[in-house]
């Protein structure tokens, strides 16, 4: 089982924050916790790829501005919204950006950590939970191609459900491919076939 401390550990962190009291003690706990880590302000207009978590200062910063900067970024990295108020527009905000985890000024060491740690572990969920559902829709919709190319061979060839589908499975391994690849062939082949017909 990893070390969720040790982890945070190889992450490369980007502080975007005036240069203050906040941002100084923020950097100097970033530094004691072992992370590798640079400054920049303002804000920059791209993301460097290198950034693996972003504290963001997102005080007077418009929306659009900040989801730009963050999706300069292939990476998807951690984001820590680092706010000096709470209001409607500001938790708003922080909504828009899907931060991962907020950070009140003035900033203080105590709860840097936890702040990182739980923004970390929110983070991983997010990216595995959109990873199943990526799945999950993927089997779906080759789920639906096979019920389509099955009706399809239904409707050509006078057969049931079950003669349909164990044809597409033996072509499947006749030629070595999936049952996915035949039936996306055979919508190919009816689309043509109706294309050729309204000609």
């Amino acid at each position: 089982m990893s070390d969720p401390i040790q982890d945070l550990r190889d992450l490369h962190a980007l502080v975007v924050h005036p240069r203050d009291r906040s941002a100084d003690e923020l950097m100097q706990q970033v530094n004691r916790i072992g992370c590798n880590f640079d400054h920049f302000w303002p804000l920059p207009k791209t993301l460097p790829e290198k950034f693996d978590l972003v504290f963001i200062d997102v005080t007077d910063q418009s929306a659009h501005n900040l989801k730009s900067f963050i999706a300069s970024s292939s990476k998807s990295p951690c984001i820590v919204a680092i706010i000096g108020y709470e209001n409607p527009s500001v938790l708003n905000l922080i909504f828009e950006i899907d931060a991962h985890s907020v950070l009140m000024k003035p900033v203080r060491a105590a709860g840097v950590l936890s702040c990182m740690l739980m923004a970390r572990r929110f983070q991983q969920e997010q990216l595995s939970f959109k990873k199943d559902l990526t799945k999950l829709r993927e089997k779906l919709e080759n789920m639906q191609k096979v019920n389509d190319a099955k009706f399809i061979l239904m409707r050509h060839r006078g057969i049931t459900e079950r003669e349909a589908y164990d044809l597409i499975r033996r072509q499947a391994m006749a030629k070595r491919t999936t049952t996915t690849e035949i039936a996306q062939s055979i919508l190919n082949a009816e689309s043509i076939l109706s294309n050729m017909g309204s000609t």
